[in-house]
């Protein structure tokens, strides 16, 4: 048994995909929202999982530093060069900026800060979501 506590979050971003066949082939942008689920066997002394406010403190500023307002797109695009030259906020990742990837990057972003984190969905539409906890 645990208890478990979730917080969300709202960002706006542009992404591109690479080697993608499709709509998102091109630069278009998202009002996207995160939610990020913490969990915990017992309460701490405060009877809480965690206090949403420091929570809330806690992943709003990373995201609001790397995120929110920001494109994002893979290492490789040949665009990431070209906007950082041109003083664009960009955050560079790994592999394609796909819901799932940002997911992954949420959960992993959440657990290195010390959370206790169970599950991160990133909502990249009101009715498309992907989310990431290891099995």
């Amino acid at each position: 048994m645990s208890y478990k506590i979730k917080k969300t979050f709202h960002l706006a971003y542009g992404h591109r995909l690479l080697n993608y066949n499709g709509k998102c082939e091109n630069l278009h942008g998202h009002n996207g929202v995160v939610e990020v689920t913490l969990k915990a066997a017992e309460l701490n002394g405060e009877k809480m999982v965690m206090d949403f406010t420091e929570l809330g403190r806690k992943m709003k500023t990373w995201l609001d530093d790397n995120l929110d307002h920001k494109v994002i797109l893979c290492k490789a695009n040949p665009l990431a060069a070209l906007l950082k030259k041109e003083g664009q906020a960009c955050f560079l990742t790994d592999e394609n900026p796909t819901a799932e990837i940002l997911a992954r990057l949420v959960f992993d972003t959440a657990a290195a800060m010390g959370l206790p984190v169970a599950k991160a969905a990133f909502w990249e539409t009101p009715t498309s979501v992907a989310s990431y906890r290891p099995d």
